[in-house]
């Protein structure tokens, strides 16, 4: 330190001392102030009118307006001033900040867990240490009063600044310039004195320690309030997750019984068919092997009958008399009764091969059926299918039809004859004279389904196709058909896409989702408080209104928008699950 800066430190040091220590003291904080930011001047710099400002806080106020002038007298300057730092007020302040230096902004952990009731020690005493009534800056050391007294009497030691006692002195002084250290530069990131910053951080953006612990704290105390929100959120999920878990326990034993019982059914049926076919079978059998006796113990009578009437035959044959012969011949000659043997046909091997063909159709049937079983079982096992592709198949069985509710639908939507269709007119640019219905939207573009829900599940699907913006989702029927929706608690829970983003009925201009969709799967699970939206084609989640409260049956809503964001006209419809537009 310079001679001339050693001269003006030990004339402010006892100038302040003076003001301090006098009752009628001139001087006060509130002098030492900034008025724009009301914290102790840092960097001081003073405009051509006389003010006092801090360096950072005039340079941006200026940088806010486009004249120049006084934020206090505003007294207007032709060209911005060009401020240098204010030595003598800039020293003042430091010193008036060194005596205040029990304040927050220069205690540390280390002073608030101080010895005893926190009083700072005296660094010379041996036996038993007093209290310090002074820190030196110079000697780095606190005094009692007996050990302060040579800095009261002896000519070097008076110029030393004397500051409240601070714990751990040493961790707090500029090792340089021995001044406190008030300052902070946020560009380099380390703490400064008075000097350091008007040498090598004039351009910096330098704060005092003070405001930089209050917005440090502040920050913190928003931190730890978002940190417990967050802890909140945690818990409350891992309860979700627990109440999940348990009734998926009770789910997973009635759909292991239910199974059990299915399957076991089925076995039973199979082994019954079984049993039938192969009844059925032996019993054919048995029929034609006892009509092939029949036929076989018929002929061979025939045969008989008929080897007797051969030789007959031949013994008439034998007779050379043509008068006893004629005698003895009968006219015509007698041939034993006989079956047809063009009309007796054996074809119960037809029967059984009828049968075979049967089986060779519905066994495969069966056996891919219990093959695709086994594929979706062992997939489970595996953890290839836990996908959204699963889900949405598990999902989709609980389709049911939907149909809208003319009603209900705003004079400006025209619905197709099957009710599965819903568009904006064309003449969409004033409203259509007429006296509404109380179940008609007059405010909202939309439609109900005419079927309410109030038990189970239900889902159905909607093709949106390159619509610009829509709303989809499900209603209460006693939801607000005039005026503007309330939200979030009126009764209605909708997804609304515009252009490329996805928003929600309970917190519109919140987006929750990017992107596009040609088809939408809307699932309601009434019992459990669950509305889910997925895109189709991926089999993926758009979003999921958790623990809703029904009081009501539910309606499906279709809301097919203007035409604010291009063209819109396309329509919005119901189409049955597996089936594409």
């Amino acid at each position: 330190m310079t001679m001339a800066e050693l001269h003006v430190a030990a004339y402010v040091s006892e100038f302040c001392h003076r003001q301090m220590a006098s009752s009628n003291s001139l001087l006060s904080e509130d002098q030492l102030l900034c008025p724009i930011c009301l914290d102790v001047l840092t960097r001081p710099v003073s405009t051509p009118c006389g003010h006092n400002f801090c360096m950072s806080c005039i340079t941006c106020y200026w940088d806010s307006i486009p004249v120049s002038q006084c934020p206090v007298c505003k007294e207007s300057f032709q060209r911005r001033p060009d401020l240098k730092v204010n030595t003598f007020i800039s020293q003042l302040a430091s010193q008036f900040v060194s005596l205040q230096v029990t304040d927050a902004h220069i205690r540390s952990p280390d002073q608030q867990q101080a010895p005893c009731d926190g009083a700072v020690l005296c660094g010379i005493c041996t036996d038993a240490q007093r209290e310090a009534v002074r820190s030196c800056l110079e000697c780095l050391t606190s005094y009692c009063d007996v050990h302060l007294e040579p800095h009261h009497r002896a000519a070097g030691l008076k110029r030393h600044t004397l500051v409240e006692p601070v714990v751990s002195l040493e961790d707090k002084i500029c090792k340089e310039h021995h001044r406190l250290l008030t300052l902070f530069c946020r560009n380099d990131g380390v703490l400064l004195c008075e000097v350091c910053a008007g040498l090598r951080h004039v351009n910096h953006d330098v704060v005092s320690v003070q405001r930089l612990y209050d917005d440090k704290m502040a920050l913190l105390g928003d931190t730890e309030a978002k940190v417990q929100q967050m802890i909140q959120e945690r818990l409350q999920k891992v309860l979700e997750v627990i109440l999940s878990l348990e009734q998926s326990k009770t789910e997973t034993k009635d759909v292991i019984a239910n199974s059990v019982k299915d399957l076991t059914a089925l076995v039973s049926e199979i082994q019954k068919s079984q049993t039938e076919v192969v009844k059925v079978i032996e019993e054919k059998q048995k029929a034609a092997e006892e009509q092939a006796a029949g036929f076989i113990s018929g002929i061979r009578r025939e045969i008989t009958e008929l080897q007797k009437t051969t030789g007959k035959l031949r013994e008439l044959k034998q007779t050379k008399d043509p008068l006893s012969f004629l005698r003895s011949s009968p006219n015509p000659p007698i041939l034993p009764h006989t079956m047809d043997l063009n009309t007796i046909s054996f074809n119960r091997q037809l029967e059984i091969l009828h049968i075979q063909r049967s089986l060779g159709k519905a066994v495969p049937q069966l056996r891919m059926l219990l093959n695709e079983m086994s594929t979706e079982v062992q997939n489970v096992s595996d953890g290839t299918d836990v996908s959204n592709d699963a889900t949405l198949r598990c999902i989709r069985q609980y389709e049911v039809d939907v149909v809208l509710d003319p009603d209900t639908a705003h004079p400006q939507l025209i619905l197709s004859d099957d009710k599965k269709q819903v568009r904006l007119g064309m003449s969409s640019g004033t409203k259509k004279k007429q006296n509404l219905k109380p179940k008609t939207f007059a405010s909202k573009l939309a439609v109900l389904g005419k079927r309410g829900f109030s038990s189970r599940r239900f889902y159905f699907e909607v093709f949106v196709g390159g619509k610009t913006e829509w709303s989809l989702g499900v209603a209460k029927a006693s939801v607000q058909k005039k005026g503007l929706l309330p939200s979030p608690h009126c009764g209605l829970w909708a997804i609304r896409f515009v252009k490329d983003k996805f928003e929600t009925s309970t917190s519109p201009n919140v987006p929750v989702n990017f992107g596009k969709v040609e088809r939408v799967g809307v699932f309601v699970d009434y019992d459990a408080g669950q509305i889910a939206f997925y895109d189709v084609q991926t089999a993926t989640l758009i979003y999921s209104f958790p623990k809703c409260v029904f009081t009501e049956a539910l309606h499906p809503y279709f809301n097919p928008c203007n035409n604010e964001y291009g063209s819109n006209l396309g329509p919005m419809v119901i189409v049955p699950v597996g089936r594409t537009k």
